[in-house]
């Protein structure tokens, strides 16, 4: 019974701290992201650069430890990520790992026609912050 007992222990032990090791990093209060640039509704060329910006938030690249900050990550045509999930990699979901602000259009590989574009800041690992740091989902038609 002891032995179980111990076992039953460990157990809680080991899942309580897999828990917190998935929680979701707190938002800072305030923490805004934002499109610069183009505005919504806009036509865009392939030359064309999109600008992120951010308020009461630091930018600072992924793994560095800096409380209060995160990077940005451009959504294309989806939703963002819940709370504490990792923002995945792929054409829908574009990492911006080393804190930067801007990217062109081409280098997305944008196709002509409408596409929404939305960013969300990810922690250190690439996780959804809680509450989920959104900006607005803007329209644009690509040439």
């Amino acid at each position: 019974m002891k032995t179980f007992m111990s076992r039953a222990a460990l157990a809680g032990l080991l899942m309580g701290a897999s828990m917190l090791a998935t929680a979701a990093t707190p938002a800072p209060k305030g923490a805004e992201a934002f499109i610069v640039s183009p505005e919504d509704g806009a036509t865009i060329k392939q030359d064309a650069v999109i600008k992120f910006g951010v308020k009461d938030i630091s930018l600072a690249p992924a793994g560095d430890t800096t409380a209060h900050s995160g990077h940005h990550h451009l959504l294309i045509d989806t939703a963002p990520i819940a709370a504490g999930q990792v923002i995945p990699v792929d054409a829908k979901h574009v990492h911006f790992g080393k804190a930067q602000t801007e990217v062109k259009v081409s280098d997305l590989k944008l196709t002509p026609g409408k596409h929404t574009l939305q960013l969300e800041l990810g922690d250190m690992g690439h996780m959804a912050f809680e509450p989920p740091i959104v900006s607005e989902k803007i329209t644009v038609n690509v040439e």
